[in-house]
Order: structure tokens, then C-alpha cells, then sequence
């Protein structure tokens, strides 16, 4: 498909499929490397409706690395062990050592 066919959606989710493995990234971030910095809330609303898809999402957090999307997880903490399980401490909602852990896709790709 060419990439000016494939949805906003899809274009993020791509992104976010390569996000590797103990890392993160935020909503601007993947804005800004699709070319649309002021769409972060878009970004957002593309991880809420992502849950049916084969996407990481809990690897997005917001440019602070607070889980502001642990909401839109089954269970009240899934979002915060799944991160956890990838070896990313969480205190208080709050991802610890972020700079260490933040995946930045206009460096990266």
C-alpha cells in the first residue's frame, strides 16, 4: 500500500510495532516522525482503539512517562505490569530512569 492510502491509524501503528522490547516512546513523538507534531491526541486516540490489533501500546506513555493510557487496559494495572515485565520500573505511574528507556522514532528509524 502506499503510504499516502494508508490510515493515520495505521501509519501509527506501525511505529509502535517497532518499538523495541524494555523501551518507550510518547504520543508527540510518533506525531513529529509522521510529519504531524501537533497531533499527539490523535496518536492517543489511535492506542485507545488499537487493543483489538497486534499492537504494543502500553510502550506508549505521554512526554513525561506517565501512563496516562492505563485507563483504556483491561485491569487496573495491565498497562503497568506489562512495561514491567518488559524490565521498565513504574512508580506511581511514572516510568523511572525515562530518559534511559525513551525510544525517540526520528532518531531511531
Amino acid at each position: 500500500m502506499k503510504p499516502e492510502t494508508i490510515s493515520f491509524f495505521d501509519r501509527v501503528y506501525e511505529v509502535v510495532r517497532l518499538v523495541p522490547h524494555g523501551r518507550v516512546t510518547s504520543y508527540g513523538a510518533i506525531a513529529t516522525y509522521l510529519g504531524a507534531a501537533r497531533s499527539a491526541r490523535m496518536v492517543g486516540y489511535a492506542m485507545n482503539a488499537s487493543h483489538t490489533k497486534d499492537v504494543p501500546a502500553h510502550r506508549v506513555v505521554n512526554r513525561k512517562g506517565l501512563l496516562t493510557g492505563k485507563f483504556h487496559f483491561d485491569g487496573t494495572n495491565l498497562m503497568q505490569q506489562l512495561l514491567q515485565n518488559e524490565g521498565i520500573v513504574v512508580i506511581d505511574n511514572q516510568i523511572q530512569d525515562f530518559e534511559k528507556v525513551f525510544w525517540n522514532p526520528s532518531k531511531e528509524l
